[in-house]
């Protein structure tokens, strides 16, 4: 990212720091309510779903989102949105299934279900691929930051990894799912606040206003989703499309940081409309963050500045910032930048910390106490916060080169077809332990083929594939690869469980138990 010149007020410096130490404050304000593993997880269950909701934005919306949607918009047009815009589509099916079939048959783990429907061996793949994807997220985020903030700030990025993780971790560990709710709203706000405030500005920065923005970004090819050619080796509509139908089950079926948050309403009803907010909430919070870069493209154009020869896409919006917006500004447009980034990584600690103590430490100890699960949580979470810090420090230091792309492809490969066997789980009652076990190889194996041969590295001068298969190779865009190994798993599964068939599954941990209740609930007298 390259650095930009011009340093922060002091004001600006003050208003971070401010919410940095409101940050604690609220920790330390939930913390003497952490009385066992439940409340610490669940927050007893008690929370109002307007609260959750805007918890579950916050949790959505990261610092990348912040920084790589506006160069996303700026260097593209819409296309990278339509991923997000099929989750609407998804949540509006099956919320009304899976966060009540949640709520009943879990105890905090989303990936208990899975062992509960396929045995112990679906439980640990899913648990992983979670804790690959979210341990290789929770580093890459806070590395991000520490860029954009070291950009901005001229701040060492260590020391920006070092203060910003450790607050973080302190936050988490004493305050718990409670206080990470209500400072997800507060923190929701300011993101949502600081992105209103610097579009307005930008929108009126030039002359002709929203209009000749608008209009230079068409002229320009910035406005629109395409291209729309039915074809899965470049990035289209379609690729993001298919692929944002299977993300949004997966966040929102198969994903501990969502499932958690269903188990924290005081009912079934308000964890629906809690995930209704959230999402609703989303998309167009996404949409403005991909039409700020969109704007940044039409203002340079239209005020004629030269940006610098080597500046990225991504460093376009921490440049008009620092160089645009007044004084005060600034400091809250960082700090809801901050807060992005603080409200994902808070809950991806205490989600990987559920993990760990329900899916691996109590099948080891089971009978361990209310205060010893709550005791053993926290230091889950403390051991999660070292790593992440540990892993962006490794990205500092390394360069960030070839590190990201190997934790991606380590993710891909373990965590494929999730989504494909939540579907299964949840609507085919033939599907079986053994046609699941085996679905779940043939995903495994699918993905190590795709990924090794569509993967180049450089060897000897010249870009070379990690595997050549000549004409068998993947050739279709990566996105398809995880759309393809839940197409995968689904049909091995399926088929091999018509192989070796067994005793259905039980009703109530399918759709068919959920509407076999629907209507003895609504054939009851009023």
């Amino acid at each position: 990212m390259t650095g930009i010149t011009t340093s922060a007020h002091f004001i600006d410096y003050a208003i971070v720091i401010a919410t940095l130490a409101l940050s604690i404050v609220v920790g330390l304000r939930f913390s003497g309510r952490q009385k066992d593993a439940g409340y610490y997880f669940k927050a007893g269950g008690k929370l109002p779903a307007w609260a959750i909701g805007m918890s579950i934005l916050a949790t959505v919306i990261s610092s990348v989102t912040f920084i790589a949607y506006p160069g996303e918009g700026f260097s593209s047009n819409w296309i990278r949105l339509v991923q997000g815009l099929m989750v609407p589509l998804v949540l509006l099916i099956i919320v009304w299934m899976i966060v009540p079939l949640y709520r009943k048959v879990i105890r905090l783990s989303a990936y208990e279900y899975f062992e509960k429907r396929f045995g112990f061996l679906a439980r640990l793949y899913s648990s992983l691929g979670f804790t690959l994807n979210h341990f290789a997220r929770m580093g890459t985020v806070l590395y991000l930051l520490s860029l954009a903030l070291n950009s901005m700030t001229g701040i060492d990025t260590v020391y920006i990894v070092l203060v910003i993780g450790v607050s973080v971790v302190l936050f988490t560990i004493i305050g718990g799912m409670e206080a990470i709710v209500w400072l997800d709203v507060i923190q929701g706000f300011l993101l949502i606040s600081g992105g209103i405030i610097a579009l307005a500005i930008l929108l009126f920065s030039v002359e002709g206003g929203p209009v000749r923005i608008w209009e230079v970004a068409a002229e320009n090819g910035k406005i629109g989703f395409g291209p729309f050619d039915f074809d899965f080796v470049n990035l289209t509509f379609w690729v993001m499309a298919i692929n944002g139908i299977f993300y949004a089950i997966q966040k929102y079926g198969a994903d501990q940081t969502i499932v958690q948050r269903y188990l924290t309403a005081k009912s079934d009803k308000e964890a629906i409309k809690a995930s209704l907010i959230g999402i609703l909430f989303c998309v167009p919070v996404w949409a403005m963050f991909m039409f700020i870069g969109t704007a940044l493209f039409s203002y340079y154009h239209i005020s004629g500045e030269v940006l610098p020869p080597d500046m990225k896409p991504d460093s376009v919006f921490p440049l008009f910032i620092m160089t645009k917006l007044p004084v005060g500004v600034v400091g809250l447009v960082i700090s809801a930048l901050i807060a992005a980034a603080f409200s994902s990584l808070d809950s991806d600690l205490n989600c990987l910390s559920a993990i760990c103590l329900e899916d691996y430490y109590l099948r080891w100890k089971p009978d361990t106490s209310a205060k010893g699960q709550l005791l053993a949580g926290r230091l889950f979470t403390f051991l999660a916060g070292a790593g992440t810090i540990i892993v962006a420090l490794f990205y500092v230091f390394s360069g960030g080169e070839g590190v990201l792309g190997i934790v991606f492809t380590l993710y891909a490969i373990f965590s494929g077809g999730i989504a494909g066997m939540f579907l299964l789980g949840i609507f085919s009652r033939r599907t079986n332990k053994k046609g699941m076990y085996a679905g779940i190889l043939a995903c495994i194996l699918f993905t190590f083929y795709a990924v090794l041969t569509s993967t180049t590295v450089e060897w000897g001068g010249r870009e070379v594939l990690l595997m050549d298969l000549g004409n068998l190779n993947f050739t279709h865009h990566k996105y398809m690869i995880g759309v393809y190994s839940h197409v995968v798993l689904m049909i091995v599964a399926y088929g091999v469980s018509l192989l070796f068939p067994a005793k259905p599954a039980e009703e109530s941990l399918t759709w068919y138990g959920w509407r076999k209740l629907k209507r003895q609930q609504n054939s009851e007298p009023s």
